[in-house]
C-alpha cells in the first residue's frame, strides 16, 4: 500500500502455554510436527498486516520475549536429557531473537508449579510498550489473568492480538480427557482475537505456504527436537539391539551404553509408537545430531 506506515510489532509468549500447544502439534494433532518460532513470527506477521491493511513486510517485530519457569539444576539433571533439551530449545530462541525470561520452578505439596510468571509478564510488557509504544502487542496466552494487562495497553494507545488455542485431546495412558481453553474474558478484551485451532487446521487444508512455514520441516535426514530443526548424521550402518528403557508423549528411551539413546514416534519405521512398550526388543542405527548427542534412527522390531 503506497504511503503506509511501518508497525512495531511486540511479541510476548506464556512459555509454559507455548510448549504445550507445541506438544500437542507433534504429538497428538495428524499434522506431527512441532510449531517453528521462525514461521510463527511470520505468520504473526502476516495476520497483522490483513487486520491493519499494511503489506506484512511492514509489520516488524522489534521485540520477542518468553516467560517460563524453571527447573533448578538438580530437578532437571533428574529427567532424563532434561537439561540438554531446555539448551536446545534456548538455542532455538536465541536464534529467532527472542529474549527470555525465567522464574523458579516452585515446589508445592510435592508438585512442580509455576509461579509468579503471568505477574512478570504483566509487568514487562506494560513497561515496554510504555517505552516503545508498540502499535500492536500480540499475546501467546490463555489465561484470564492477562484482561487488565490488555486494558493498560489499550490506554497506552495499542492494538492487541491474541493466539489462543481451544482443542480436546485423550491421554492414551490414562483414557482421561484433557481440555486446553483460552479464557473468554481475555477473548472479548483483545483488538484481534486469533483463534489459532481453527486457523491452522483452515490452513493446512488449502495448502497455504504461510500455515506450513508454521511448522518444523522434516525429511530423512532432519529432524526437530523442542522447537527448532536439528541434523542427525548415521555414525555408521551398523544394527544395533537393545530394549526400549522408557516411553513419554511421543517420545522414548532406548537402553545402551553410555548414557541411552532418544527417539521421536517418526524415527519408528513399521512400528507404531502406540503399539511400544517398556522391555520391547528393538534394532536401530546410531546417529549423532547437530550438538553432538548419540540418538536413535531406522527403529524396527528386533526380528
Amino acid at each position: 500500500m503506497p504511503g503506509a506506515r511501518a508497525l512495531k510489532l511486540g511479541v510476548f509468549y506464556d512459555g509454559g502455554y507455548f510448549t504445550h500447544v507445541s506438544n500437542y502439534y507433534n504429538y497428538a494433532h495428524p499434522h506431527h510436527r512441532r510449531i517453528h518460532i521462525g514461521g510463527l513470527h511470520d505468520y504473526i506477521r502476516h495476520l497483522v498486516g490483513e487486520r491493519e491493511g499494511v503489506h506484512p513486510n511492514l509489520c516488524h517485530i522489534i521485540d520477542a520475549h518468553f516467560f517460563r519457569g524453571r527447573f533448578s539444576a538438580r530437578d532437571a539433571n533428574e529427567k532424563p536429557n532434561q537439561l540438554f533439551y531446555d539448551r536446545v530449545f534456548e538455542d532455538v530462541l536465541m536464534y529467532n531473537g527472542v529474549q527470555t525470561h525465567y522464574l523458579p520452578v516452585k515446589d508445592l505439596m510435592g508438585r512442580k508449579r509455576e509461579k509468579g510468571i503471568d505477574v512478570l509478564m504483566a509487568l514487562e510488557v506494560f513497561e515496554l510498550c510504555m517505552y516503545k509504544r508498540y502499535d500492536v502487542v500480540v499475546l501467546i496466552a490463555s489465561d484470564g489473568d492477562h484482561v487488565p494487562l490488555v486494558r493498560k495497553l489499550h490506554a497506552l494507545g495499542s492494538r492487541t492480538m491474541l493466539l489462543g488455542w481451544d482443542y480436546e485431546i485423550t491421554d492414551p495412558e490414562s483414557g482421561d480427557v484433557q481440555v486446553t481453553k483460552t479464557s473468554t474474558d481475555l477473548w472479548n478484551e483483545v483488538s484481534y482475537p486469533m483463534p489459532m485451532h481453527d486457523l491452522i487446521d483452515e490452513g493446512l487444508r488449502a495448502d497455504d505456504a504461510v500455515v506450513r512455514e508454521l511448522f518444523v520441516l522434516r525429511d530423512s535426514t532432519m529432524r526437530e527436537e523442542e522447537g527448532g530443526p536439528v541434523a542427525a548424521v548415521p555414525v555408521d550402518d551398523t544394527r544395533h539391539r537393545s530394549t526400549v528403557m522408557s516411553l513419554h508423549g511421543g517420545y522414548g528411551f532406548i537402553r545402551f551404553p553410555d548414557n541411552n539413546l532418544f527417539f521421536l514416534r517418526d524415527d519408528l519405521e513399521d512400528v507404531p509408537f502406540t503399539e511400544l512398550a517398556v522391555g520391547d526388543e528393538l534394532e536401530f542405527n546410531v546417529a549423532v545430531n547437530a550438538k553432538g548427542q548419540r540418538v536413535a534412527k531406522r527403529i524396527t522390531r528386533a526380528s
